[in-house]
Order: C-alpha cells, then structure tokens, then sequence
C-alpha cells in the first residue's frame, strides 16, 4: 500500500516552477547492476541481531501492526521493513498528479541548485517524521546521509532524501525501487516485506544528487561496517 509522505519544504521551495525531465529507460530496458563489491548477505549477517534504539515500533502502513522497531549500531540505525514507492520532488514521465494520487512537488530536502528532488532518478530513502518514538536528527542521520538498502541478493546505495508520517516506515524513491528489481509503480508497487533499510550515522553526500558519490561513500562504508572496523 503507497503511503502520502509528509514532506517538509525549504522556505521559498513553492516558488519554484516544476521542471519536467526526459523520460528514462523503462525497468526492462536495461539490466540492474549491483553498485559494488558489498555482499547483500555480509550486510545482513552484520545487521541479523537488533538493538533497538526507537522508543517504539513502526507501521509498515496505516491501519497495520506497529512491528518494525529501528535498530543500531555504533556506526548505523537500521530497520527491516517493507517499501512503498515516493514519487515525490520534480515531476517527470513516471511521478507526477496524474500517475501518483499522493503525489507532492516538494522534498524534506532539496539539491544544491534549491530544486526539489527528483524520485526517478536519484536513489533515496524516506524517514520517518521526527518524534517521540524515535528522533532520526539525534541518532547522526540527515539529509544526504548514506544508505545502504538491501532486497534479496542485492545491494543499492541511496541517501535521506525525504521525511515521512511519524508512525510509518519503510519508503524509498521510486529509482531505488527500479534498481532493486522492485516494481516502481507509485499506486500499486512496491513490496510486502525483506527489505532493509542501513543509514551510516554521520555521513553527508555533498551534493545531495550526486548518485556517483553515494555509490563511492557508500561501497566504502559498507565494507567497514561489515569488517567490523
């Protein structure tokens, strides 16, 4: 089931006109690659035992269980949960109003020309809203921060694009979707469950759309964190 992010602009992002981008390549027109050497099974080996750090648990969506409960490490927070597609930021060819019923034209956090984010083709994941079940800004997460997200044998590497209802977790752009062999379709995509989502605490992609220095940060961490070092 899609959830309605809620996102949080930056002051003056309203005055921003929408930019419709060229479409990209349909899922089945090119293979999905893994980004790097990291195995998904060294991932979560290294992330099989929780430390709960949220006062809580989390709704996969609304109207479900609240089961989900944020985890860490000394260098990570992580949760298993599933994925709901965000189609927000820039409207393009596959998230716009027409194609997405909860579609909004903003991002929590914007790339470094001030433009919203653009959910077809920059990897990212969603957080919940601050609150007092857990508080992503005390725990070393923030926009641009590095993810790891991991579905079945495969690794994609993202940022904190966007922020989220305060009770639901488990959402992700829809170029992170496509990437993970996942059905992007923001109405009905997505998937049930097995999905993990790990952010590196204190860690910033400058600037936030660079996919190419997420890949780069991220590879490196994920080798680090999963050595144990």
């Amino acid at each position: 089931m899609r959830v309605q992010s809620l996102t949080v602009a930056a002051a003056g992002a309203a005055l921003l006109a929408p930019t419709m981008l060229p479409a990209e390549p349909m899922a089945h027109e090119r293979p999905v690659v893994r980004e790097g050497d990291v195995q998904a099974a060294d991932l979560l080996a290294r992330v099989r035992d929780c430390d709960r750090i949220s006062r809580g648990r989390y709704r996969s969506d609304h109207g479900t269980p609240a089961t989900i409960p944020v985890c860490g490490t000394a260098d990570a927070v992580f949760w298993t949960a599933d994925m709901d597609i965000d189609c927000d930021g820039r409207p393009g060819r596959r998230c716009n109003r027409r194609t997405d019923p909860f579609f909004s034209d903003t991002t929590a956090f914007q790339q470094s020309d001030g433009r919203q984010l653009n959910a077809e083709r920059l990897p990212y994941v969603v957080v919940p809203a601050p609150s007092r079940t857990w508080d992503y800004r005390k725990h070393g997460v923030r926009g641009g921060s590095v993810v790891a997200v991991v579905h079945e044998d495969r690794v994609q590497y993202a940022v904190v694009g966007d922020v989220g209802p305060r009770d639901i977790i488990g959402e992700a752009s829809y170029a992170t979707a496509k990437a993970l062999g996942i059905d992007p379709d923001p109405r009905a995509g997505g998937t049930d469950s097995d999905v993990t989502y790990i952010v590196f605490k204190d860690t910033r992609v400058r600037p936030i759309e660079d996919h190419e220095a997420a890949v780069t940060a991220g590879e490196r961490l994920a080798r680090r964190f999963v050595d144990g070092k």
